[in-house]
């Protein structure tokens, strides 16, 4: 597809206009206290990968209301001390998969929590371990409408708690009070980032590939691109509740998130995507750090002829650089 959004010179300054939900910091602060009522560590067990140069173990941490999220905590044999934590975040269907396909990370020298997204893993890679034990009223196909009616039991909620709480998880498992921990993720993995980025101040640095889930209200006048076509299909049968699920997602827009974030942030954006809209990302992209009491350090790579994929394998490289850099001044 072409290029359809905004020209490059708007997106730089394109700011969102969709209202933030009354009640957004107490919404969250609620979330976040009643999982960390819970012991984060609930499991871990050591796995065989046949690999030599890492250890990996299978872990469950008390993620939304304590529920058990799976993840893979995978650590360089020989590690430099004080290298720092990498919390991954997936994309929009995948589960965590086997131990040995994400490697990257750990290959450069950091430790590495890759999360389980709750209820997905049936779409894409080699599944997910993580079951989402609360029903909801009838939603469309995928998860962006599942409890789209409220913002207490929306699919989101319960996502986003699990990013938070994988983040307690990774400093509890790497026992360095004082060591760097970052959030990284594609998509709805960048999503996630971002809203762990946003709720936990004092992360060190945020990767945020073509984030997904920001700025909902413009994204659905724009496209229909899937996930998006779940919310089209959803209210073209539930007409009337359109400024409910609207609400609903102001309360999960990346945008919002964005506003409080006090890492330095690491984010691209591919100017033909439709799955994540450029102005979409450049909503949370230059929201970022407003809340903030001082300037907050960003870049956006720019990827004019790419799609949702973004700078691929490019991108990772250029990821790796900016993060060592960042980390190299702590």
């Amino acid at each position: 597809m072409a290029q359809f959004d905004l020209p490059l010179e708007a997106l730089r300054e394109y700011r969102s206009d969709s209202p933030e939900p009354d009640g957004f910091d107490a919404h969250w602060a609620r979330t976040i206290a009643a999982a960390r009522a819970h012991d984060v560590i609930l499991e871990r067990r050591p796995v065989e990968t046949g690999l030599s140069a890492v250890d990996t173990w299978d872990v469950r941490f008390a993620g939304f209301d304590g529920h058990p999220i799976a993840a893979w905590w995978t650590v360089p044999r020989h590690r430099r001390a004080h290298r720092g934590v990498v919390v991954e975040y997936l994309g929009y269907g995948r589960g965590r998969g086997l131990p040995h396909e994400r490697l990257l990370w750990s290959a450069a020298g950091y430790a590495h929590l890759l999360m389980d997204s709750r209820g997905q893993g049936g779409q894409h890679g080699n599944g997910g371990d993580t079951v989402d034990p609360v029903g909801t009223p009838p939603s469309a196909t995928g998860f962006v409408t599942r409890g789209i009616a409220d913002p207490a039991e929306h699919y989101y909620r319960r996502l986003v708690a699990d990013a938070v709480r994988a983040v307690d998880a990774a400093r509890a498992l790497n026992g360095e009070a004082d060591a760097p921990v970052v959030v990284s993720g594609n998509s709805q993995g960048g999503a996630l980032a971002l809203a762990a980025g946003g709720l936990v101040p004092d992360v060190s640095a945020v990767l945020a590939g073509v984030p997904f889930l920001c700025h909902p209200r413009r994204a659905l006048m724009i496209t229909e691109a899937s996930p998006w076509s779940e919310v089209v299909n959803y209210l073209s049968v539930h007409r009337d509740a359109v400024d409910v699920a609207l609400g609903t997602l102001d309360f999960v827009d990346g945008v919002n998130f964005a506003r409080r974030g006090r890492a330095p942030l690491h984010a691209s954006v591919g100017l033909r995507d439709t799955v994540c809209p450029p102005s979409t990302v450049f909503a949370a992209f230059n929201a970022w750090g407003e809340h903030a009491e001082a300037a907050v350090d960003r870049e956006i790579e720019v990827y004019p002829f790419n799609h949702h994929e973004g700078g691929d394998a490019v991108h990772t490289r250029r990821q790796l650089d900016w993060l060592a850099g960042v980390l190299g001044g702590l």
